[in-house]
């Protein structure tokens, strides 16, 4: 039997684990690092598929599953995310992601012996806010990956793209209490913040296109007839490079100089969450994706997209080795992200096609970089350039 035909095999004969995998998670998701349960889960899974695996790797919740040739040849990593968010649980499908990794890394099992070279499953937890993957990175997980794959379910079936570097801020304000009738003898950290804030807005018209501002008041005062001493506001600057993000964040931050020059108060700023870089697209990654999701008659595959909107952890990875993120359909376009809609869907006969097509994609598109050593130079050569 041809090494095709093993990889769907390995993903057709066992999807109804997978599903089981993904079902279970969807049932008690666990916000990020505090996926524990899952951890266990998955790791256990992967022992008994024939991996080495280590808990609490790197960061408490990750994992790491490895399989070993013996033989020298690639290093292939297939990424799991797997951490929910509140009220809404896996309405960003990350069980579904952990489902597809693993699959694809035993479907790849099955045939590597033929070839030489490793088989990593590395579980990346806190992808929402407190990035597995950007610790992960800098631990030097990837710095010999030969090609970090994985695919994200949603809306659309497409070969991935750019993602916008984010730089989350925290700013305080520091003021001094008194009475309502009395102001004179305070200083108001809200009007600060107000100031700040509508400072801040002004700065839209004047930033590069696909930049992106958001931010909240998170503390505003405990009562009405009280100046407040105190007050915060959480930002995300997001940008095409981190680069720009941190310069729009130093503009940012001028204008809170500015407002607490005016009204007699200080501030601090600090990093809230994890910052994420920015996405590297590789392209040739890419057609290989495009390549097999045509094989497998995945319909209306979206090109690379070019322009970035979100964040996300995986733009850690794509600075250390060759990396791609796929997307894999599984619901409508009525169907928005990070709802309990998508967590559904993930469950469902679309979620589990969806994986089947997502799991063999990049197990096949693995493959191909193992029987052609030439297609994996061109991918190392593109990230090499990409990242002088």
């Amino acid at each position: 039997m041809d090494c095709k035909q093993i990889i769907k095999d390995s993903v057709e004969s066992k999807v109804e684990d997978y599903m089981s995998l993904v079902k279970s998670m969807y049932e008690n998701p666990e916000i990020g690092n505090e996926e524990f349960e899952t951890m266990e889960l998955l790791s256990s899974y992967l022992e008994k598929a024939g991996f080495e695996t280590t808990k609490g790797y790197v960061v408490p919740t990750g994992f790491l599953g490895k399989y070993e040739t013996g033989k020298p040849g690639p290093k292939i990593a297939f990424m799991c995310e797997y951490d929910a968010l509140p009220e809404v649980g896996h309405g960003c499908g990350h069980n579904l992601i952990a489902g597809i990794g693993i699959a694809a890394g035993e479907a790849l099992k099955a045939v590597i012996d033929q070839f030489g070279g490793t088989v990593l499953v590395v579980g990346t937890p806190a992808e929402e806010n407190f990035g597995g993957k950007v610790s992960m990175a800098e631990a030097g997980v990837f710095d010999d990956v030969d090609a970090a794959l994985m695919v994200h379910p949603g809306t659309s079936s497409g070969l991935g793209g750019r993602s916008n570097a984010i730089n989350p801020v925290k700013f305080e304000f520091f003021g001094k209490n008194a009475h309502g009738c009395h102001p004179q003898d305070g200083a108001s950290a809200l009007d600060a913040a107000v100031m700040t804030y509508i400072q801040i807005n002004l700065l839209r018209q004047f930033v590069e296109k696909n930049t992106f501002i958001h931010g909240i008041i998170r503390d505003g005062g405990a009562a009405a007839n009280v100046i407040p001493a105190y007050t915060s506001m959480e930002y995300y600057f997001r940008a095409p490079t981190m680069k720009y993000a941190l310069e729009v964040t130093d503009k940012a931050i001028e204008c809170a100089k500015g407002a607490c020059l005016a009204t007699g108060t200080t501030f601090k700023t600090s990093i809230y969450e994890c910052p994420y870089e920015d996405t590297l697209i590789n392209y040739t990654l890419a057609d290989i994706l495009n390549d097999k999701y045509t094989e497998l008659g995945v319909p209306d595959i979206e090109p690379v997209n070019e322009v970035g909107d979100g964040s996300t952890d995986v733009g850690a990875v794509s600075y250390k080795c060759p990396t791609i993120q796929g997307r894999i359909k599984i619901a409508d376009t009525c169907v928005t992200g990070h709802s309990k809609e998508m967590a559904a869907a993930t469950i469902s006969p679309e979620g589990k096609n969806g994986l089947i097509k997502a799991a063999e994609g990049i197990a096949l598109t693995a493959l191909e970089l193992l029987e052609k050593p030439e297609l994996l130079q061109k991918v190392k050569d593109e990230f090499i350039a990409a990242t002088k």
